[in-house]
């Protein structure tokens, strides 16, 4: 049976930016190649790509600055891959050490990693400098529905409601990923059922509604047994 998501339910989610600044770093006269690649994994203050559009209404997130600490960055296992394939490991950072390695500033998350001498980090390579690799991710989980984790609101403009989800605070963060395209994988079931309890504010289904449904068919249920079956 389907169950309603809760207001407590840590909730982990997957938000794509734009391509902010990613490239690869240019080597030097007399230099090897350039293999670090670097970005911005999170950006503040700056809308996502919808979480929903149809002709009801459009929901984008926000990340507010506060809701990104060194500390959380400093205490999570972070691993940089690929495509949202987290089998195409590029870089990793295990509270706070390793390969991968970032930084706030006011536009955001800023990352970098030396891409490594494998198959997968050539292509991260020449996939970033051409251009084809178009955005960047990061995945993180939070109370989704308590107003001091996210903060909710709606405008109605010509009939449509537009919805900003505010992030303040963030449990987790799990990975940073190169995207092919910045938009969200709403193919998944976990993305689908996030996308219908937003809509629904991500409240539990009203009990005295249950409660009346279940009384209606008892009450059916009597009316059928009293009913004679003339043969």
């Amino acid at each position: 049976m389907k169950t309603s998501k809760t207001r407590n339910e840590n909730v982990r989610r997957e938000l794509l930016t734009s391509a902010a600044d990613l490239h690869v770093r240019e080597a030097g006269e007399g230099e090897a190649p350039g293999r670090t690649i670097s970005g911005y994994a999170i950006l503040f203050n700056t809308p996502s790509e919808p979480i929903w559009d149809d002709e009801d209404g459009e929901a984008r997130e926000v990340i507010s600055p506060e809701a990104v600490t060194r500390e959380l960055l400093d205490s999570s296992d972070i691993k940089m891959t690929m495509f949202h394939d987290r089998q195409l490991i590029l870089a990793r950072s295990n509270k706070g050490s390793g390969t991968l390695s970032y930084e706030i500033d006011d536009k955001g998350v800023k990352f970098e990693f030396e891409a490594p001498n494998t198959a997968d980090g050539d292509k991260a390579i020449e996939l970033v400098r051409r251009g084809d690799l178009a955005g960047c991710s990061f995945m993180f989980s939070t109370y989704y529905w308590e107003p001091g984790f996210v903060e909710r609101s709606t405008e109605v403009r010509d009939g449509k409601s537009y919805t900003t989800y505010t992030v303040r605070q963030i449990t987790g963060i799990y990975d940073f990923t190169l995207a092919a395209d910045p938009a969200y994988p709403a193919t998944s079931v976990e993305a689908r059922e996030f996308v219908e309890a937003a809509k629904a504010d991500g409240k539990p289904e009203d009990p005295e509604v249950d409660r009346r449904k279940i009384n209606e068919q008892v009450r059916e249920m009597r009316r059928a047994a009293n009913i004679k079956i003339f043969v």
